[in-house]
Order: structure tokens, then sequence, then C-alpha cells
């Protein structure tokens, strides 16, 4: 067990906002001043004018300070540039983004959920090319696999702003308690949870609500260990390999024997805070798990720890089954790409991209090369609290890829998750006692049904 209570009392003096599943906290690193704008880092290739909009969903406090900060302070380098932030929930601005598509109610400048969001994106046709924002930048310090997950054609359309991974998370504490090892293949996992479900203590949630992806990430973990996938080669979806229905299975059981039971219509942040508050034992995510239990069990944070993802059994290679990096884009329909590239540039920058990171450190780990070694990155506590989790995220980071990218970008793979046709899967099986062979092919039927619809 590692001895945080120091760090952990330190920490408390800079925490002031609660997070939710993706949220941020208040860190050391200070604003840049709202007249940064006007010092040799602010762009002067030529006076730019004009008026954009910024749709994005850093709903709390601390990263929602410092994309603001960076709007005004280029604003105040560019008089004759306006930015209109838009804030807004992840779920909203996928409602929107698709209604936008009808109305013509579209951004300039957006972010999206994740790199199969883009692969969305792209089918529909409003992005523009990025690639000019990336080359200035230099696109040798972004990861090869993350801009290739947001390239069609040789066109790449999204640029990662913050990258994180899906690890396993779990209590020290509780392991010492109950004599148990970490948890290295899922059938450990499993006997581990179902031991610590007690005293109050769940071992694991698993959530149902369609509104959100959990099932369909939770089974991805699972049938990625074998080496299986949820999608076909063919890009038809793949409920009923026997991979698969044994991980519905598995899942089931987590559900019945580990998990409350309101999780059934949980979403992720309802999820996360299980583990924030000290109500579950283990939980699958990112580095945000940090700022989320300083923010709410300050007195837990000493003894969470995270670990790779379980093995399908003992011995099997490392694998990561979901590595996620936040991408910006550009509309195609924006009138003034020219603001717009130099703001998404201007966000890049190593004192604004820096106060950004700041907000949840681990949480959001930097998307491009030359930050993490700066000091002013390292100084931070949570860095420094935190290395030895850091450094599992980071390994998850490189060798994964989104859900159902292991086939290559795909508009499959966005739609997977995000129509929540595995979650009601999930409700059919716990709620009205379908059989998981015809609740499964039920469900494959229709994701195809909606593959065939959207992408032909």
């Amino acid at each position: 067990m590692k001895a945080k209570k120091v760090l952990a009392l330190l920490l408390s003096l800079v925490m002031v906002l609660t997070l939710a599943a993706c949220g941020g906290t208040a860190q050391e690193t200070a604003a840049p001043a709202a007249d940064a704008g006007t010092t040799a880092d602010a762009p002067e290739a030529k006076e730019l004018s004009g008026e954009i909009t910024f749709w994005h969903c850093f709903t709390q406090g601390a990263r929602m300070e410092a994309i603001e900060a960076a709007a005004a302070s280029f604003m105040e380098a560019n008089p004759g540039v306006t930015i209109n932030i838009e804030t807004m929930s992840w779920g909203d601005f996928n409602t929107k983004w698709n209604a936008g598509l009808t109305t013509g109610d579209l951004p300039d400048i957006s972010v999206a959920q994740n790199t199969g969001e883009v692969a969305e994106m792209i089918n529909t046709g409003v992005l523009a090319d990025i690639s000019g924002v990336i080359d200035s930048i230099g696109r040798d310090r972004f990861s090869e696999n993350a801009l290739g997950d947001m390239t069609t054609d040789g066109v790449t359309y999204g640029i990662p702003y913050y990258s994180h991974a899906q690890v396993m998370w779990y209590r020290e504490d509780l392991l010492e308690e109950a004599g148990l090892e970490v948890p290295t293949t899922w059938d450990e996992f499993y006997d581990a949870a179902v031991a610590l479900t007690k005293d109050g203590v769940y071992g694991a949630g698993f959530s149902c609500s369609p509104n959100d992806l959990l099932c369909t990430r939770y089974l991805n973990y699972y049938v990625r260990s074998a080496g299986g996938s949820l999608l076909n080669d063919d890009l038809t979806a793949n409920l009923t390999s026997d991979i698969a229905l044994e991980g519905i299975e598995f899942w089931v059981n987590v559900y019945k024997n580990c998990s409350p039971a309101e999780t059934i219509n949980y979403t992720v942040n309802d999820h996360a805070t299980l583990y924030y508050q000290g109500t579950t034992a283990f939980d699958f995510n990112s580095g945000f798990m940090i700022s989320g239990v300083a923010s709410n069990r300050e007195d837990l944070l000493e003894y969470i720890s995270c670990a790779p993802l379980p093995l399908y059994k003992e011995g099997d290679s490392y694998y990561s089954a979901e590595a996620t990096h936040i991408p910006l884009v550009m509309w195609e329909n924006s009138e003034h790409k020219d603001v717009c590239e130099a703001f998404i540039e201007y966000l890049y920058q190593d004192d604004n991209y820096l106060y950004f990171l700041s907000a949840v450190p681990v949480g959001m780990l930097p998307s491009i090369t030359g930050i993490s070694d700066q000091e002013a990155y390292l100084s931070n506590e949570t860095v420094q609290q935190f290395s030895e989790e850091a450094a599992v995220i980071e390994k998850a980071v490189a060798e994964g890829r989104a859900i159902g990218f292991e086939h290559g970008p795909s508009v499959q793979a966005g739609l997977l998750t995000s129509q929540g046709v595995v979650e009601e899967m999930f409700q059919d099986i716990l709620i009205n006692g379908t059989d998981i062979p015809t609740a499964a092919q039920a469900a494959e039927d229709q994701l195809n049904e909606i593959f065939e619809t959207m992408v032909g």
C-alpha cells in the first residue's frame, strides 16, 4: 500500500470542484493571464477577423475555465475575432449536431466524444480537413494511431486534444483486509468482486443505461481479452460468437452477484460516482478516477490504484481494449476557417495546453509530445503521487484503439457505441428474463439494420 496520506491532505487544498466521470479539478498550475494573447506566443501570421462558434462538453469548472481563458486571450490578441462558446453535455452534443444536419445549426469548431464519433461525422460529410493545423503543430508530435483513426482517403478530420485509456481500478485497503491479491484474470476479478460484496460495499457496478455505452465497453473488454471483436471483418455486428455469449453471461453474473440493483439504469457519471464515494471496490475507467475520488472521498485517495485490464486466462499476452483520444474538429460550413485553424493551434501552445491538462492531471494525458517532460507538468502533485498509475494508463493508450477500431476506422464502430443497443440487450436479459442467445441475436440483428441504414 502506498503512503499517500500526506499528499492527499495537500491535494485537498486545491480540490474545489466536484467532478463527474469526465470531470476536472482546480490545480496549482496558474491560468494564463487575460492578456496572455499579447505575448510572443500569440498568433501573429496575419490579422484575423470573423465570428466563430465553439461547441464543447467540458462542463466542469476547471476545464471550462481553461477553454474560456484561452478564448479570451486569443480574442484580446485578435480584436477582429469573436468566439462564441456553447457548453453542453456529451449526450446533448450528439443530439444537437445530428439535428443540425437538418436545421443547419452547426458550429465552426467542436469537440467529438471519441474517434468513433469523428467517423460518424466524416460519413455525413460535415467536417473540414484539419491537416494544416496538425502539420503546423508538428505531425510527428501526435500518435500515428490516433491520427490514423481520424483519417480517410489520406485526409485527417480530427486532432486529438487529450488522451486516456480504460484500466482496472481497485481499492488496496479492501483487498488487503480480505487477504486478496490484485486480480490478473477475469475469473480472479469475479471471485474477488463477489468476496468484497459485503458491509455496504459492492464488488463492482455493472450499469446498463441505453443513454450511455458502459455495457458495450465492458463486453468489449471481455471479448478483446480473448482475441475476439464485437465486429466481424466485414464490419457486421458480432454479438453471437461463443466468446461474446460467454462475455454476456459473465457480466450478467457480475450484475446479479456484485452490483447494486439500481445500476440497471445508471449512466457513466452515476456509475463512476459509486467508486468515487467508496461504494464499489473495483471499477474500469481512466485516470479521471483520481480527481473523482479526491472530490468525493478524499480519505480514500491513498487507497486507490489501477492495473491493466484482466486477462482472459493466466499466461495470456497483454492487451489494451480501449484507448480514447478526445478530438477537436473543424466543420465544413465555417466561413472563417482561418480563424478556426489559428484558435485550435493556439489551444496547443504550451501555456494554454498545460493549463487545460492541469484541470484533470493523469485523467487527461497529453496527446502531443514535448509536454509530459516539462517541469510545469511533472511538478503537479497528482502527477507525482500517481506516477505508477499514469504509467499503466500510458501503456494502455499507446497500445489501444477505440472500440471496434481493430478493423480500422469505421462508422459501424461509432454506431456500435452510440446507439444503446447492447445496453438494451442487457436490460432485456436482466429485467425481462430473455435468454442470452435470443437477446444477443436480436441485438445483433438490430445493429446490422442500423449499419445498413446509416452506412449502406
